[in-house]
């Protein structure tokens, strides 16, 4: 009986969004962190808010 050749590797290959997605996001979170310092606009009855101050709530 003869034992059949394995590759000893597999060729690993990333699809192209596999690169891109995280360096979108990256880039994504680093515009929100610099733009972060102006605001004054935001109001207590924005919806995003309202939606953060009761997800801390039932959290807390």
């Amino acid at each position: 009986m003869t034992a059949h050749a394995r590759p000893t590797h597999r060729e690993l290959r990333l699809r192209w969004w596999a690169v891109a997605l995280p360096v979108a996001v990256f880039l994504a979170l680093l515009a929100l962190l610099a733009a972060g310092g102006g605001n004054e606009t935001a109001h207590a009855t924005d919806p995003i808010a309202r939606f953060v101050e009761h997800l801390r709530g039932t959290l807390l």
